[in-house]
């Protein structure tokens, strides 16, 4: 699971996120130029994301790892913390063999209440090498059954902030109401990567399948 700090620094975050009185940690934190620390094991369970679910995994926290990124939310991630992101993806996704569909973002799990990493974040990026998906156009179908099929907890009454969050990633220059495009590219992600017909297990060792 990516998340970016919201700090004004990435030494900051790491230290705030090495105190045990501050009850939250993640994996690895990863700073604007490059440098990272890793803070948790792998195999091990930090506090990272908090409520939030992703398909039938109701508990995404202790099914996860966590990276967080240095970045205010407010200005593009620098080419050196790209690269070492790219690196660090790879590995984990090897180590633990999970799939590109399985790399969330905080605001995927968290709706309405987290927009980590923000819609500054290249995703698309991340998709062409294989560390992420991206949708293409598909024939338009239900916005929000799509979005339930794809991993979104698109209960009655979420429907604003799944949509927020879909755009957040996957249409971040979009605005007003829900259009065709947003429904063409839900049903792609729908039809293509759906957590329903996948078994959810399948990419998990350890108590991890997704990052």
């Amino acid at each position: 699971m990516l998340h970016y700090t919201a700090m004004s620094c990435a030494r900051a975050a790491r230290d705030v996120l090495c105190n045990p009185e501050n009850e939250v940690s993640a994996h690895y934190v990863l700073a604007e130029d490059g440098r990272l620390w890793q803070l948790v094991r792998e195999a091990d369970r930090a506090w990272h994301a908090g409520r939030g679910s992703w398909g039938a995994c109701t508990d995404v926290n202790s099914r996860s790892i966590g990276i967080e990124i240095a970045n205010t939310g407010f200005h593009p991630f620098p080419e050196p913390q790209m690269v070492v992101l790219e690196r660090l993806l790879s590995g984990i996704m090897a180590r633990w063999r999970i799939p590109p569909e399985h790399v969330i973002g905080h605001s995927d799990t968290a709706l309405g209440r987290k927009i980590d990493p923000g819609r500054r974040f290249d995703w698309r990026r991340l998709a062409r090498q294989g560390l992420a998906i991206w949708p293409r156009l598909a024939t338009p179908g239900d916005f929000y059954a799509d979005a339930q099929r794809f991993g979104y907890d698109a209960a009655p009454g979420q429907e604003e902030a799944v949509l927020n969050a879909f755009r957040m990633r996957f249409r971040p220059w979009a605005d007003g109401p829900l259009d065709e495009t947003d429904s063409a590219l839900m049903a792609d992600l729908a039809n293509r990567w759906s957590v329903l017909d996948s078994d959810p297990q399948a990419s998990t060792i350890g108590n991890h399948s997704s990052v």
